[in-house]
């Protein structure tokens, strides 16, 4: 991780080619750049090889694949990750999230930060796609399964050139997780498929936009795209939540500001959605999250023809590496970039370009669920931060470490301490 990020700081934004052994990847930074991969000639470059290839038993030929099975999932998954149905969630997803604060957290006691924020965010989202079609059982095999299926293939992350014959760590575990998976996916799709797709979760939407497809085919397709989703979706928003704690603890003038307007705007209160356009403050403070700990912090594409980007020629069938981490932190687009402002992401902020952030990736292969994130991440840090305050218990700052997402370095705890108020 510290190789990659030096490497992009000595780019400055420049295409350049990295040398990893056999292994010799264009890293793409600059914003024009990315523009020019993920949206002008987004057909050349692909979710092929690196990174893509070991989670392909995960993901499938779904929303998160490329060519027409991408185009026919994306079809049908935009309407349900509109804004518009987002918000018709969004009361049941704060019901839900209060509801796991209450029964998860335990006021004074160490725990595990990213097991207790995943602790919410899974089953949240858990509920929210499958309703009441999923028991607390399947919920508490299907978490944990999710978790070991994104981490465990980091390995080959950045050791793309050793062949799948050859067993590596985590490539078992992998295995038994997509099991796991399948064993309660599959049962609930049936049982949606029983009833013709009665109800207004994600999983009976599904049902009802493939019910052209009989059989295991149509099981299967609507597998990878709920798997795919759901993988997306809970990875995303607990990964980003992970780095908001020791942000606040490392940035108290931040922390006082973000702690005054959640008192002052939901107060003893549970959190409603209602709140959401008064927390203005938190919102930034989300966004700047997403800047400096972008989860998707690396995406690998497959160049199918020679290009040529920034007056660098790209051989057809490499790897280019694209990163909203570096973006995110290129001293020509972004003042203080390695400071943690919300103010930058004040209203009435311009950034000096389009490509500059971009945490839900761009283009046509934008993530469906950034409406979705930016709606249940106020609702849980305000959920939290309304009854307590967080205490990390780490000494200096907080690295990242490699995982297939940003996440914060393994065994990082903190306590929730209850708000005394006068």
């Amino acid at each position: 991780m510290n190789a990659f990020e030096e490497a992009g700081t000595q780019a400055n934004g420049d295409l350049v080619r990295l040398h990893m052994g056999p292994f010799r990847p264009y890293l793409v930074t600059h914003p024009d750049h990315v523009q020019h991969v993920l949206a002008r000639n987004q057909p050349n470059y692909v979710r092929e090889g690196m990174f893509w290839d070991p989670l392909a038993p995960l993901l499938g030929e779904g929303i998160l694949s490329d060519g027409d099975s991408w185009a026919e999932s994306r079809r049908i998954l935009q309407p349900l990750f509109t804004a518009k149905y987002v918000n018709s969630l969004a009361e049941r997803m704060a019901e839900i999230i209060t509801e796991l604060i209450d029964e998860t957290v335990v006021p004074g006691r160490p725990f595990d930060v990213a097991k207790g924020v995943s602790a919410i965010v899974h089953p949240t989202i858990v509920r929210l796609f499958f309703g009441a079609k999923i028991s607390v059982a399947d919920i508490n095999r299907l978490v944990p399964a999710y978790d070991v299926a994104v981490t465990a293939k980091a390995i080959r992350l950045v050791m793309p050139f050793v062949p799948d014959q050859f067993p590596m760590p985590g490539d078992q575990p992998f295995k038994k997780a997509i099991k796991a998976i399948d064993e309660v996916v599959y049962p609930r799709i049936r049982q949606a498929r029983m009833t013709d797709g009665e109800g207004d979760d994600v999983v009976s939407r599904l049902v009802k936009a493939r019910e052209d497809i009989a059989g295991a085919e149509g099981e299967r397709r609507i597998r990878d795209d709920l798997v795919a989703m759901h993988g997306a979706s809970t990875e995303t928003s607990a990964t980003a939540l992970t780095w908001a704690w020791p942000v606040l603890q490392a940035y108290p003038q931040v922390a006082a500001k973000l702690y005054e307007e959640v008192e002052r705007v939901v107060g003893d209160d549970p959190v409603t959605t209602s709140h959401l356009p008064d927390l203005v403050y938190l919102r930034m403070f989300v966004q700047e999250l997403l800047r400096l700990y972008p989860p998707g912090w690396i995406l690998p594409r497959k160049a199918l023809q020679k290009d040529v980007v920034g007056g660098v020629t790209v051989e057809a069938g490499s790897t280019v590496m694209l990163s909203p981490y570096l973006t995110h932190r290129l001293p020509r687009f972004w003042d203080r970039p390695l400071e943690f402002d919300p103010e930058r992401f004040a209203p009435g902020e311009e950034r000096s370009h389009r490509y500059a952030y971009w945490p839900f990736g761009a283009g046509p292969h934008v993530c469906l669920g950034q409406h979705l994130f930016m709606m249940e991440a106020p609702l849980l840090i305000a959920g939290i931060l309304r009854k307590y305050r967080p205490v990390v218990h780490h000494d200096g700052p907080v690295t990242p470490r490699l995982a297939s997402s940003l996440r914060p370095v393994a065994g990082l705890s903190m306590t929730l301490v209850p708000v005394e108020r006068r």
